[in-house]
Parts: C-alpha cells; structure tokens; sequence
C-alpha cells in the first residue's frame, strides 16, 4: 500500500500569534476547524498545548447524511510558541484502517511575512488514495479560518 504525506502552504492575513492562538485556544479551535459542513463542538475540545501534552476534541458532520467525522487524540512532540507545533495523533480500529497507519504526524510552522503569517503544513502518513480528501479537508477548513481571523483584525 502506498503512503504519502500532504504538504500544504497558505498565507494569512494576519500576525502569526493570532493564527497560534487560532490552533491552540480550545475557544477558537472549535470555531473554525473541520471542513465546510463539520464542526467541533467546544465541550469536546480539551487542550494541554506543551511538549508532552494533548489534543482532544470530536469532528462532526452538521448532516447525518455527510461521511462521519471523528475523534482526534494526538500528544505534542515540539511546541515553540507562536512558529512551531508538532502532534502525533495514535490511530486505532476504524481510523488505523481509514488512514492505513498507526500514527501520523502533523507538522505547523508559522512564519512572519511582513505582519501576515505563511503557514506550512506536513501531514502523514497515509493511504495515497485519501491525500486529496486530506487536501480539500485542510482547505475547506482554512476558509473556516479566514473568517475567524478576518472578525479579530
């Protein structure tokens, strides 16, 4: 089976603490994250954003009709506020088979381009065959952020 890993780059309109604060504030988190369609409910979010600690919340699709969402339990590896986190998310049963891989990483660095933040993300492994679904989830997401950001300036 072949893995692969997204790579994702995007500018924000916005200094790179506030788009920190929009990945680690539970608050803010449950505001904008999942793809257009899907939510994450702010009693779900559980955060403890250093080396060591976790990330805890439930993604849920707004339509019973929609592909389920699902929980994500991942512990962070590298925490360097506001440039750097760094999350093992564990699978088991139906998400190991989803993403045909125990364990994946995700990599976020921000960096300052002139008060707005370019942000870089690396995500995997997994099956090859869900990358674009990954791809398009990240980005329909990002819109999600936009917004958020867009209401703090």
């Amino acid at each position: 089976m072949a893995h692969t890993e997204l790579h994702l780059e995007r500018v924000f309109d916005a200094p790179r603490e506030l788009v920190w604060k929009a990945f680690t504030d539970p608050d803010q988190l449950s505001e904008w994250f999942g793809p257009v369609g899907y939510s994450v409910p702010r009693e779900t979010v559980d955060m403890d954003v250093r080396v060591g600690g976790h990330e805890r919340f439930m993604m849920l699709a707004d339509d019973p009709d929609s592909p389920p969402g699902g929980p994500v339990n991942a512990t962070f590896e590298e925490v360097v506020e506001p440039e750097l986190l760094v999350a093992v998310e564990h699978l088991e049963g139906e998400m190991r088979e989803f993403f045909g891989s125990d364990a994946i990483t995700m990599r976020l660095e921000l960096h300052d381009e002139d008060g707005k933040t370019k942000l870089v993300l690396h995500q995997g492994p997994y099956k090859e065959e869900i990358s674009g679904n990954a791809r398009e989830g990240w980005t329909s997401s990002f819109t999600k952020l936009d917004a958020l950001l867009a209401s703090q300036r």
